[in-house]
């Protein structure tokens, strides 16, 4: 019996030894992240989260406590929609103190989104930026379906309506569903260069070579993120 308690106590000891270098091999990883690595955890997260097949990492009390007494080092910058159905940590599978998520109608680049995007580059040091736009977006249909917006949220559509102008023009016949697919994709490329021609710590990052701004479409049904730099203007997977 001595023997038995003696072997459960070393293998609860090796366990929570490994899990601990692990964890500490992650910080380290963390603290050396390139743009390149944090968009690969990003995918590979998000093609768990579409198969069905979550690690959920950073999620426990020992992440909890040392984000808290540590302060946060996010790797990645997501500026997504406030739609319910895009919750970022699930779709990337990641935990606490991981991505630094900035969410708004429309995932518009207005004063106060891209202050905040500059503080996460300028004072967290993070090397990636992400603008994610999504199906079956309502900010988007409003302004393709010409709604007219009251109050502030008329402000904030504006910054809509060139992408949809642009479109509209290019594919003047597609059904509605469809065009909103692709004015939301070019919602999401305007948006990208509107942080890239508007925010002089985010051109001076990039230039740099310090950090990279990407553009990813996630389809609310099938849970998958497709990257705009593997599609073509029309929506198409490059070479087809």
């Amino acid at each position: 019996m001595i023997k038995i308690r003696a072997f459960k106590k070393n293998e609860l000891f090796l366990m929570s030894l490994v899990s601990f270098c692990l964890f500490v091999f992650a910080q380290l990883c963390q603290a050396s992240m390139t743009s390149d690595s944090a968009l690969t955890l990003l995918k590979e997260g998000n093609l768990r989260f579409s198969q069905g097949k979550l690690s959920s990492p950073n999620q426990d009390i020992a992440r909890r406590t040392k984000t808290a007494d540590e302060g946060q080092k996010p790797f990645a910058i997501v500026l997504s929609c406030s739609d319910s159905r895009v919750p970022l940590g699930l779709i990337f599978d990641r935990g606490i103190g991981d991505i630094f998520g900035i969410r708004v109608a429309g995932n518009v680049a207005g004063t106060d989104q891209m202050g905040t995007i500059e503080y996460g580059v300028e004072h967290l040091g993070i090397p990636l930026i992400v603008v994610l736009g999504h199906t079956k977006c309502g900010a988007v249909t409003a302004v393709v379906e010409g709604e007219h917006a009251h109050g502030n949220l008329e402000k904030l559509v504006e910054k809509i309506v060139p992408a949809v102008k642009k479109t509209k023009k290019l594919f003047p016949n597609l059904p509605e569903e469809q065009l909103v697919d692709k004015c939301a994709m070019a919602n999401v490329r305007q948006v990208i260069h509107d942080l890239k021609t508007q925010s002089p710590p985010i051109k001076k990052a990039i230039e740099k070579g310090e950090l990279k701004i990407v553009g990813g479409y996630y389809d609310i049904s099938s849970g998958r993120v497709d990257w705009l730099d593997s599609l073509s203007e029309n929506g198409l997977r490059k070479g087809k």
